[in-house]
């Protein structure tokens, strides 16, 4: 008897028996209606599949998490594929600290990650009309959300903390945060918020062979202590970027991915991503890049500020405010508006510039160029034949992935300050054309900077 009631009492402490995770399976048989979950903690060792075809569907928690067990197997702790209609909302999920410690590496180009990427919380796969409210995600070991080729997605008011993992080398493998990949298409992600998250916060991403993203927005979310992007429009169009707030990007250290160059970047872009708008966002310590717009054309980089305070040793990754660049072979460096920021105390320049049709205008670049290049920097030769681009507050480049013309841009009524930049405000490297590129009414003045303490 005094065993029985032994058993019972430990059921009883940690809020879960198998009888519990027979019973919620048995509740999420349901192909439609409305679903009450128990109050408590429910241990899972297996995925939990809706049924295919689920539709009309409302989960609702109360007080419920459902814990991925240490000896877990499947792709996230709750699937669905080909629904419709679905809400979830008042539900924590969560893993054993086991799972976290398992080290991943990071996915290989072209991989789709609802397949590369076990132990995720939640995985919507072909799906539509999904709603995700009112969630906690911890101690997730690879990604809290994972929507892939689906429409009509809104995930609000969201936690993540505490989440991914990393390689044996300790650095990020990209996870811990949501991610909406493959195609999907009318997606808002607002009002949520990622803390302590060693890989990519929110993010897009598709591989190069399928299908870009469409008309997303990523609204009004917060982020503190992110390892690698805080957000990142990855292979889309019509997306928009505007008012989330976030500090502490490229934090901590020692899960910076160095080896796969994965410099840390506030908003970052990658494939090819059009007709897109990053607006009214602020950050604040970035050990990175505030913008990195490799991919990005046609679109728009306006009412952001980006600002670093601390000793420029305090940013070991740290680099220009906003970085374009050409990877992706199918897209042309062309056509971005980049008005009305505020970028100060980046560790090397405002702007590296390539590609044609640019207006850069009525932005405040100050107290760039914190490492003081090149006088007490040597290291900021970044290319032997370009000594000056890593020391100026703007600089016109021919190209990184791809030669590109650079031409037709306009550079004016922009208030550039910092290490001598009198001299070294705007520049050109070998070959670019000064008279195709006017720059005109620009306010560049030195800085009196203490570059080991700014």
């Amino acid at each position: 008897m005094d065993k029985i009631v032994a058993i019972l009492l430990l059921g009883l402490l940690t809020g879960c028996t198998k009888a519990d995770q027979a019973s919620i399976r048995k509740q999420l048989a349901a192909t439609t209606g409305r679903i009450q979950l128990p109050n408590g903690t429910i241990d899972v060792d297996r995925e939990i599949v809706l049924p295919d075809g689920a539709h009309d569907l409302e989960i609702v928690g109360d007080n419920t998490t459902l814990r991925a067990t240490a000896n877990f197997q499947g792709r996230a702790i709750l699937v669905a594929t080909h629904a419709a209609n679905i809400r979830i909302h008042g539900i924590t999920f969560t893993a054993a600290p086991e799972l976290r410690q398992k080290p991943m590496d990071m996915a290989p180009p072209e991989n789709a990650f609802r397949v590369y990427y076990p132990n995720n919380a939640v995985l919507f796969d072909q799906s539509s009309a999904i709603k995700l409210d009112d969630l906690r995600f911890t101690s997730i070991p690879s990604f809290a959300v994972v929507i892939s080729r689906s429409t009509d997605i809104l995930i609000d008011k969201v936690s993540v903390s505490d989440s991914g993992t990393r390689n044996a080398k300790g650095r990020n493998n990209l996870t811990g945060g949501i991610v909406i990949e493959e195609g999907s298409s009318q997606f808002t992600v607002k009002n949520s918020s990622f803390t302590n998250i060693p890989g990519n916060g929110l993010w897009t991403h598709s591989l190069y062979s399928s299908p870009r993203l469409s008309k997303g927005r990523f609204e009004s979310n917060t982020f503190d202590t992110i390892g690698r992007d805080a957000l990142q429009a990855g292979h889309i169009e019509e997306m928009i970027i505007a008012s989330n707030t976030g500090r502490r990007i490229g934090w901590p250290y020692e899960a910076v991915d160095v080896e796969n160059g994965g410099t840390p970047v506030a908003i970052d872009t990658a494939g090819n991503v059009s007709n897109s708008r990053y607006e009214n966002n602020r950050f604040d310590e970035i050990n990175g890049k505030c913008f990195d717009l490799d991919g990005f054309h046609d679109g728009a980089v306006t009412g952001n500020t980006c600002t670093n305070r601390s000793p420029v040793a305090t940013y070991p990754h740290g680099h220009f405010g906003l970085v374009m660049n050409n990877t992706n072979p199918d897209m042309r460096v062309q056509n971005i508006v980049v008005e009305n920021n505020v970028f100060d105390g980046m560790k090397y320049g405002a702007i590296f510039l390539m590609g044609t049709g640019h207006r850069i205008a009525n932005n405040k670049f100050l107290n760039v160029d914190l490492a003081g290049c090149n006088e007490s920097s040597p290291q900021c030769v970044y290319k032997a034949d370009e000594p000056e681009m890593l020391q100026s507050g703007i600089y016109l480049g021919r190209g990184v992935a791809r030669m590109e013309q650079t031409r037709d841009n306009v550079i004016e009524n922009n208030t550039i300050t910092g290490h001598k930049m009198g001299a070294r405000c705007i520049a050109y490297a070998p070959g670019v054309d000064r008279a195709v590129n006017p720059a005109r009414q620009n306010d560049c003045r030195d800085a009196i900077l203490d570059v080991h303490a700014h």
